[in-house]
C-alpha cells in the first residue's frame, strides 16, 4: 500500500511539474505611446518641489501641516504598517517552526504517590522545493510595495487637495471683498441719488431702483461671506485642526508663468503612485497564481522532536533521559473535491483582471496628464482675455458714473456699467483660481514631488 501511494505521488509530481510559473508583466500589455505630449510644452526636468513653484510660503506650510496631521493620511500609514506585517508573516512560512513544552503530573497510590516531569522541544519545516512558499513571500512583499505606493499617492493627493482648498479660500476672500466694495459703492451712489431727489433733480423711481440694487448687492455679500466661511472650514478639515477658525488668508492668488518641467509620457510609469501600486498588485497577483499552481505539487516536510522526563526535576537535564526523533514526509494532493484546481483557476483569472486594471490605470493617467497640460495654455488665454474685459469694464463704469452725475446717462446705464464691472472682476478671480487649480492637477497627474515635514524626516 505504501509503495502504491509513493508511486501515485511520483506520478503526480511528473504530471504537474511542467505547470507554468511565469509571473505576468504589465509592460508588454501597455499600448505603444508617443515619446512626447500631443500638445506643445516644455517637457524638461520636473521640479523637485512643485508646491514651491507657486511662490507662496503659506501654502508650503499648510501642505506640511496637513502631511503631519491629516487623519486620512494617518490611516494610510497604518495600512502600510499592516501590509508590512503581513509580508513578514508570509515570509515566516519559509523558516522552521520551533516550539517547546513541559508537563508535571502526580500519581497517588495506596502505598504513596509519585511525581512525573517532562519537557520537549519540537521543530517542523516545510522544504520549499518548488518555490511555493517563496511565491507567497514575494506576494506579501508586493502587497507591501502597493501599500507604500498607496501611501505616496495619498500624500500627493492630500497636498493637491490642500493647494486647491487654499486657492478656493483665496478666491472666496477676493469675491467677498469685491461684494463689500460693491455694497459700499452703491451706498455712496444711493446717497448721491437721494440728495438729488431731495433737490428735485432725480425721480423717485431712481431712488427705488437703486435701493433695490443695493439690497441685491447686500444679498450677494451674504452669499460670498457664507462661501468664504465654508471654504475655510474645508481647508481646516484637511489640516486636521477643525474647528479653529484661525487660518490667515489675506493673500492674493498666484501669478503663474509658462508651464515647464512636465517630463514625458514614459515618466508617468515610474512616477505616478497609482501606476506603481497597480504594478505591485499585478506582481502580487502573479505570485499568488504561481503559488496556487504549485499547491498541486507534492510537499516535503521535516519534523523533529526531542524530550526528556523522569520522576525528579533533575532528570530533565540528564542526557540519558533524552529521546529524539526525526521524521520526513512527502505528501501529494490526490483528491480535494477540486478545491486546489479551482483556487488555481481563480488566482490566474484574478491575475489577468489585475493586468487589465494596470493597463487601464496607465491609459487614464496619460489622459489626465494631457487634459491638464492642454488646459493650461487655454486657461492662460482666458485669464489674459478676462483681465482685458475687467479693465475695459472698469473704465466704462468710471465714465458712465461721471456722465450720470452730469445728467448725461440714465440710472439704468449706471447700474448696467456697475454690474458689468463687478461681473468682469468676479470672473477674473474665478479664471485665475481655475488656472491655479489646473496647475495643481498637472502636478498631480504627472506624479510630481513635493517637500513636507514627513518627507524631510524620511
Amino acid at each position: 500500500m505504501k509503495r502504491r501511494l509513493l508511486l501515485l505521488a511520483a506520478t503526480s509530481l511528473v504530471a504537474t511539474s511542467c505547470a507554468s510559473t511565469t509571473v505576468m508583466s504589465g509592460s508588454a500589455a501597455i499600448p505603444a505611446h508617443a515619446a512626447d505630449w500631443s500638445v506643445p510644452v516644455d517637457g524638461g526636468p520636473m521640479p523637485v518641489d512643485w508646491v514651491a513653484t507657486f511662490n507662496d510660503p503659506r501654502l508650503g506650510a499648510l501642505v506640511a501641516e496637513a502631511d503631519g496631521a491629516n487623519p486620512s493620511l494617518s490611516a494610510a500609514f497604518a495600512r502600510l504598517d499592516a501590509a508590512q506585517a503581513s509580508a513578514r508573516a508570509a515570509n515566516a512560512g519559509r523558516l522552521p517552526s520551533i516550539s517547546a513544552g513541559g508537563d508535571v503530573s502526580r500519581t497517588e497510590r495506596n502505598a504513596g504517590g509519585s511525581n512525573s516531569f517532562g519537557a520537549d522541544l519540537s521543530a517542523s519545516w516545510e522544504v520549499d522545493v518548488w518555490g511555493r512558499l517563496s511565491d507567497r513571500a514575494r506576494a506579501g512583499v508586493s502587497d507591501a510595495e502597493a501599500s507604500r505606493a498607496d501611501l505616496d499617492g495619498a500624500r500627493l493627493s492630500l497636498a493637491a487637495q490642500v493647494a486647491k482648498a487654499w486657492f478656493i479660500l483665496l478666491e472666496a476672500r477676493l469675491q467677498t471683498e469685491l461684494a463689500e466694495r460693491d455694497v459700499e459703492a452703491k451706498e455712496r451712489s444711493l446717497s448721491f441719488i437721494e440728495r438729488r431727489f431731495s433737490a428735485g433733480v432725480s425721480r423717485s423711481s431712481d431712488v427705488r431702483t437703486f435701493r433695490s440694487a443695493l439690497a441685491s448687492s447686500r444679498s450677494t455679500l451674504a452669499l460670498r461671506q457664507r462661501a468664504e466661511a465654508s471654504a475655510a472650514r474645508s481647508l481646516e478639515i484637511l489640516l486636521g485642526r477643525y474647528p479653529s477658525n484661525a487660518i490667515e488668508h489675506d493673500y492674493d492668488l498666484p501669478d503663474l508663468g509658462p508651464l515647464t518641467g512636465v517630463g514625458d509620457p514614459a515618466d508617468l510609469l515610474v512616477r505616478r503612485p497609482d501606476i506603481l501600486a497597480a504594478e505591485a498588485r499585478l506582481n502580487s497577483a502573479g505570485y499568488r497564481a504561481s503559488e496556487a499552481r504549485r499547491a498541486l505539487l507534492p510537499r516535503l516536510s521535516l519534523t523533529g522532536t526531542t524530550g526528556s522526563g523522569g520522576t525528579q526535576i533533575e532528570d530533565l537535564l540528564d542526557p540519558d533521559t533524552l529521546v529524539s526523533n526525526l521524521i520526513g514526509s512527502l505528501t501529494a494532493p490526490i483528491f480535494s473535491g477540486g478545491a486546489l484546481r479551482a483556487e488555481r483557476d481563480r488566482s490566474e483569472a484574478a491575475a489577468r483582471a489585475q493586468l487589465h486594471t494596470y493597463v487601464n490605470t496607465v491609459l487614464l493617467a496619460w489622459r489626465e496628464a494631457e487634459d491638464a497640460i492642454f488646459s493650461d495654455a487655454l486657461l492662460a488665454e482666458r485669464v489674459a482675455a478676462q483681465t482685458e474685459a475687467f479693465e475695459q469694464a472698469a473704465a466704462a463704469e468710471e465714465l458712465v458714473d461721471r456722465q450720470y452725475r452730469s445728467g448725461l446717462a440714465t440710472i439704468f446705464e449706471l447700474l448696467d456699467a456697475q454690474s458689468r464691472r463687478n461681473s468682469a472682476e468676479s470672473l477674473l478671480y474665478s479664471a485665475r483660481r481655475e488656472r491655479a487649480t489646473n496647475r495643481v492637477d498637472i502636478y498631480l497627474a504627472i506624479g510630481g514631488d513635493f517637500l513636507s515635514a514627513n518627507a524631510a524626516q524620511e
